[in-house]
């Protein structure tokens, strides 16, 4: 059992709670911007963090007089936005807890989440929030306040608040101990009912104070980052206070259409994202100049990119290589980054891995993506990459405060600062995933010599075939899923003879492609799936990835999937992560059909 343990870098608090990092930060920095606000002409105005605290201060005043009592949990519907963050710690000012519902939620997952939570209050931001909670509103005895964002609820508590005392908001956010509940959080899920995950006031502080301590290049006061993914989710909800506890001036795009003229205005110093993001920003940038009739130029600037990066890593980047980049940057490279705001440095990536060639790409671009590795039970973060010892295809070290072990089963076990208290009213679940004081992620890796880990599959995801061999399904489907007109690929082979695909397109890249291709670019996606071009394109893709692997473990059969895998049909959870029970279940026809009467060495491809 290999185990690397990270000391804290700041001394624990007991006493504090998340209302203490933003007292901090105003005593600090009054008049530091700790948020923007985008303007209908396209600019943006600040919001210092003076003024942010008296806005959550008179909106905690405002919940007080609704009735509002200290421990009471509320449920917030709403895409990631201002208000989110705002009400998050008027609602900690208030003494109360929030509980974030996805805003994609269905009105049964919407009533799960407030009836298992024993919620009073709910808020919603637009109409069609509010109608999907109003379907099971009835069947809510609780909940006898409720909120919409977009009919005035800022405006509105704020004035009904007034005769509140000071006195009153100071004592209810003192009431709340490091090991008192902040959040209670329901995971996705990609199997069974939701479970409420308890993460404490001291998750958020401690993780918040020595996650800055770890990366202040990436989080300082000036810096900025542009929060486009869900704040619902834990990922983009700690960057969030972690951005009020730093001094991080934060705006908000929840539309990904408008990202990127959001962030050329914006021009944010890190991003946050998931990988699909840096793939989508790279495929759409290389389909963008073969439109342009520049897709040469733009796959040799690539192809320089990703050489340069691994010169540098090697410790000598040869005389040659430097004029090469040199040309390829003005050309091609510095017009991505203009694209990003221009004075993006770094990128916090998570959720699932990121590819070696992506890494190297955006490095060259001066763009140093560094991927950590949580989960919502470890408040985010178990683990990211330093900037100061950057390893790319790793998921860096432990925080500091946290503590990572590989079990003998390889099965990656964290304990510390950010695990969370325990599943909400489930001890069974919570007795299931602690060893000893041990988190099990259900998450298999390898830490290096310098405690650097490296995610190699999930334990419940490994595929063991007919024949006995165990394969991780991950080390196939991502770099399956890098090329262009490629959205999911799922790998299956269960106690099958040999392994196989699901492979979804990608909506949007699909015209662009196509037409570089010379094709119809309007074909729908069942003509698409049929289109022997299109076919090669995937072949191609699985003959590259099968090269990672031995013939027992590489892809004999592949079948093109004629509709979209999305959260709306039910199979990508919130984050975009594939539910992998629940795909194999509604395509399982289609899985059975690429077996039937196939010898376990047929080289034959399913392609519809």
């Amino acid at each position: 059992m290999k185990q690397f343990d990270m000391p804290a870098a700041v001394p624990a608090d007991p006493e504090a709670n998340a209302t203490d990092l933003l007292i901090d930060r105003v005593n600090a920095t009054p008049d530091l911007a700790l948020f923007s606000l985008p303007q209908a002409d396209g600019t943006w105005t600040d919001v210092t963090a003076a003024e942010f605290l008296a806005q959550v201060r008179a909106l905690a005043k405002g919940f007080v007089a609704a009735g509002i009592q200290p421990g009471d949990k509320i449920g917030m519907m709403c895409r990631t936005r201002y208000e989110w963050t705002l009400i998050d710690f008027a609602v900690w000012f208030a003494g109360a807890i929030l509980v974030p519902v996805y805003e994609t939620s269905s009105p049964s997952q919407i009533h799960w989440d407030l009836e298992d939570s024993g919620a009073t209050g709910m808020i919603t931001e637009t109409a069609d929030h509010f109608a999907r909670f109003d379907e099971v509103h009835a069947d809510l005895p609780l909940v006898d306040n409720v909120w919409r964002i977009d009919t005035g609820l800022v405006t509105k508590l704020t004035a009904s608040g007034v005769g509140v005392d000071d006195a009153e908001i100071d004592r209810r956010r003192s009431l709340a101990k490091g090991s008192d509940m902040a959040t209670l959080i329901y995971t996705a899920g990609t199997t069974g009912r939701p479970k409420g995950c308890i993460l404490t006031h001291s998750n958020f502080v401690e993780l918040s104070r020595n996650a800055m301590a770890a990366i202040p290049e990436v989080v300082h006061p000036g810096s900025s980052t542009l929060l486009f993914i869900t704040t619902a989710h834990i990922f983009a909800r700690f960057i969030a206070v972690l951005s009020v506890h730093g001094g991080v001036k934060v705006g908000h795009q929840a539309d990904t259409k408008q990202l990127l003229p959001a962030m050329a205005s914006f021009r944010p110093t890190f991003l946050l994202a998931v990988p699909r993001v840096f793939e989508k920003v790279y495929n759409s940038s290389e389909q963008k100049a073969e439109a342009g009739g520049k897709g040469k130029i733009f796959r040799k600037a690539a192809e320089t990119a990703i050489a340069h990066s691994k010169a540098l890593d090697s410790g000598h980047v040869p005389f040659g290589l430097k004029l090469q980049f040199a040309l390829y940057d003005r050309l091609v490279l510095s017009k991505i980054r203009a694209a990003l705001g221009g004075r993006v440095k770094y990128a916090v990536s998570g959720s699932a891995p990121l590819g070696l060639r992506l890494g190297h790409f955006y490095r060259s671009l001066g763009l140093t993506i560094l991927e950590g590795y949580g989960l919502t039970e470890t408040t985010a973060p178990l683990t990211v990459n330093l900037p100061s010892n950057f390893k790319i295809g790793k998921v860096g070290p432990p925080l500091p405060g946290v503590s990572v072990r590989i079990a003998d089963d390889g099965e990656i076990e964290g304990r510390g600062i950010d695990v969370f208290a325990g599943y909400w009213k489930n001890e069974k679940a919570t007795a299931e995933v602690f060893d000893d004081g041990w988190f099990k992620t259900g998450d298999i890796g390898e830490i290096d010599e310098d405690g650097y880990l490296s995610i190699t599959g999930r334990k419940k995801e490994i595929i063991v075939t007919a024949g006995g061999k165990n394969v991780s399904p991950a080390v196939l489907e991502d770099p399956i899923r890098a090329d262009p007109i490629i959205d999911q690929v799922i790998v299956v082979g269960e106690q099958k003879p040999f392994i196989s695909a699901l492979v979804s397109l990608d909506r949007e890249m699909l015209p662009a492609w196509l037409k570089s291709q010379g094709q119809n670019p309007d074909q729908t996606l069942v003509q698409a799936s049929e289109n022997p071009v299109v076919i090669a394109e995937i072949q191609r893709a699985v003959d590259a990835a099968n090269k990672n692997v031995s013939r027992a473990e590489s892809i004999r059969k592949f079948h093109i999937l004629d509709s979209d895998l999305t959260e709306g049909s039910g199979h990508l959870t919130p984050k975009m992560s594939i539910k992998r029970s629940v795909i194999l279940k509604d395509f399982s026809d289609v899985i059975e059909a690429m077996y039937a009467g196939a010898p376990a060495e047929s080289q034959e491809q399913s392609a519809h």
